[in-house]
């Protein structure tokens, strides 16, 4: 039998950040195309590199297994795949090429292959499969083995691959072909539920019940955003919007209950629960299960405050919502073609709050035209709104975005980051980028030391209070004040542009 040996490039030891909040979650984009080749009768196996510490550690692998293929097929549900870090490529490389040292045909599935071709298929893959890369994947790999016709063209005219091609001139280099796009899948159902059992899930369960006292999976309901949000990069299910079936998402979760003892999930989704009445038949589904578990999700605030649905997602098991609140200011919210407004903001914050859940908040600086001002209300905003967290980001430009478009003529050697804190400015802004590196820290410092106050009042009043977040004034207090202090230093030092960007 056929063997494919399935792997990905992101390693969270290599990402500081993320390995330091040990909250790994499995490749589900990896393990649910693992499903489907496996129902069309290949041996499949699983390399995870999540909680690998090199990628040499598939040599063993390898020879254990000798597959026939090799797939790099990252999971395009996780955010982290879609920043396109430039230490998880060159992990990637790696894999291909040990991948083609133990005589695999190599194929990569990813954001970053899909914005780049032609860099993966110089590093030893042989096909590259932009895009959503289930249907085609299987496609390429029964043509492959002869267990599927090819078509006029044989698999050099299967929809939605890239290939190097061979020169007419016999001393000039290949070129990177790329045939036509194929169709989004529709029909998300007609695929069968990831392979959970490849995954070594006492590791993960391990790494998750020592650090935070609980376990946590990942999976997700939809693929792709129809908003239109310039700087977000869709490369693998762009901007369609396709829905599991409730019925499928809630059999799932009684599947990861019962065999496994998960009582909290992330939904992965871009956009958790946008199709008119997903999230009411999920609720009742559920409830017809008797289902008791916990659940993260992220969301559009103009979207949660439509019907019922807060109703609805809290009486289905919603505790956490992280919403991309982005900027206190409403001339970059338009400027972002966000389609949001401060109100709303405010309004869902304020509801979901009622409705005792944690709401977080996505924020971004640095993006073009921003102003002291702008960054003033940004901080005001989370000052009166007290989110449970925040995450902060600065723009950050990846290609097939409009706002790639309108600073890719500014960008510089750099136009990647390395790993997921990098926050490099890949342009130029209107303050450095050591500006931001140090507002982003002020910004985190802030923030502790306010919920570090309200725990302290908590003690007067006589609440629940967090001990823990109290004792940390003892920081962030004086931590803020000398962040504060380096930031107006670094903004008299003068802005960081260097070329006009006022009539881009």
């Amino acid at each position: 039998m056929p063997g494919i040996l399935f792997t990905h490039s992101y390693f969270y030891r290599f990402d500081a950040k993320q390995w330091k909040t040990r909250q790994p979650y499995p490749p589900y984009g990896t393990i649910y195309a693992a499903a489907l080749m496996r129902s069309c009768g290949f041996d499949v196996h699983l390399f995870d590199t999540n909680l690998a510490q090199s990628a040499d550690e598939i040599l063993p692998v390898l020879e254990n297994t000798r597959p026939d293929y090799l797939v790099i097929y990252d999971d395009g549900f996780n955010y982290l795949t879609k920043m396109c870090l430039t230490r998880m490529r060159e992990a990637a490389f790696e894999l291909a090429k040990y991948g083609k040292q133990h005589g695999c045909t190599v194929i990569v599935n990813s954001s970053d292959a899909s914005d780049h071709c032609d860099l993966y298929l110089g590093q030893g893959a042989d096909f590259v499969i932009p895009g959503e890369g289930e249907i085609t994947l299987r496609e390429l790999v029964m043509t492959l083995d002869g267990r599927q016709g090819a078509a006029d063209g044989g698999q050099w005219a299967i929809p939605g691959i890239a290939y190097k091609h061979a020169a007419s001139q016999p001393d000039s280099p290949p070129t990177v072909h790329r045939t036509a796009p194929r169709q989004v899948l529709n029909d998300l159902d007609s695929l069968p539920d990831p392979a959970w059992d490849l995954v070594d899930m006492a590791a993960y369960k391990d790494i998750w019940i020592r650090h935070h006292g609980f376990f946590s999976l990942n999976l997700a309901t939809t693929r792709g955003c129809p908003y239109k949000c310039n700087w977000c990069a869709k490369p693998i299910y762009g901007n369609r919007y396709h829905s599991r079936s409730p019925e499928r998402v809630a059999g799932e979760i009684e599947m990861l209950i019962e065999r496994y003892g998960v009582h909290h999930f992330w939904m992965a989704d871009d956009i958790f629960g946008l199709k008119p009445g997903w999230v009411q038949r999920f609720r009742d589904v559920v409830r017809q299960k008797n289902l008791v578990f916990e659940y993260k999700i992220q969301s559009r605030v103009d979207l949660l405050l439509k019907e019922d649905a807060i109703d609805a997602l809290v009486d289905s098991g919603l505790r956490e919502v992280w919403v991309g609140a982005e900027s206190g200011s409403q001339k970059i919210l338009d400027a972002m073609d966000k389609g949001t407004t401060l109100d709303q903001i405010r309004k869902a914050t304020e509801l979901l709050k009622r409705k005792g859940v944690n709401v977080c908040f996505f924020l971004q600086f640095g993006y073009l035209g921003e102003t002291k001002a702008d960054i003033e209300a940004t901080l005001r905003m989370v000052e009166e709104l007290r989110p449970h967290n925040i995450g902060i980001s600065v723009s950050y430009p990846l290609p097939g975005t409009k706002f790639h478009e309108k600073v890719k003529n500014l960008l510089g050697d750099k136009q990647n980051w390395e790993v997921s804190n990098d926050l490099a400015m890949m342009y130029p802004a209107t303050y450095s980028p050591a500006y931001y590196r140090r507002l982003h820290r002020l910004v985190h410092k802030r923030f502790r030391l306010r919920q570090g106050l309200d725990e302290l009042q908590k003690i007067f009043a006589r609440g629940n209070v967090n001990l823990l977040k109290a004792s940390k004034l003892m920081y962030y207090a004086p931590a803020a004040i000398v962040d504060k202090w380096r930031l107006q230093r670094l903004e008299r030092s003068g802005p960081g542009i260097k070329k006009p960007y006022a009539n881009i």
